[in-house]
């Protein structure tokens, strides 16, 4: 018998298409979706979805759920959304980019109804990332019909 801190299980995700567990795999491995090595992923293969591990995790602890192609494509979009907007508030009040993004992120959480707390872009599915971006191209568009901003920043 065990004494001491109980020791949680190995992560093993489901995927959310089709329900069967996804299958870790690795550079080189059949189900692997890339050429070159970009560390080991959670892999659903008859579904064309996957998720990577965080980087230093020795257990292969998932970034988030399985994504398929659509899924990727809609966040790689609000990657792209977010981006100038982590990039204005690192000029603009001297933080690093790992705090802009994080505060960023919480902003858009409470703008598209969810929990701040455990929201990521890893997390969010397809509904969550079109009003994500909706919510940003919304902004960029109130910000570039309102330039009040700019003529701060040139100060």
């Amino acid at each position: 018998m065990r004494v001491g801190r109980p020791v949680k299980p190995l992560p093993h995700p489901n995927c959310d298409y089709c329900g069967a567990p996804a299958t870790l795999a690795r550079a080189g491995d059949e189900a692997y979706p890339y050429r070159d090595d970009h560390g080991p992923l959670w892999v659903c293969a008859p579904c064309q979805a996957w998720i990577g591990t965080f980087a230093r995790s020795t257990r292969n602890v998932p970034l988030g759920r399985l994504a398929d192609s659509s899924l990727r494509d809609l966040k790689a979009k609000l990657h792209a959304a977010l981006e100038p907007l982590v990039q204005a508030k690192v000029r603009r009040d001297g933080c690093n980019v790992f705090e802009a993004r994080s505060k960023g992120m919480k902003w858009l959480a409470q703008a598209i109804g969810v929990d701040p707390e455990k929201c990521s872009i890893h997390t969010l599915d397809a509904s969550a990332c079109e009003r994500a971006i909706a919510v940003l191209e919304e902004f960029a568009q109130t910000r570039e019909n309102h330039p009040s901003d700019s003529a701060t920043d040139a100060r």
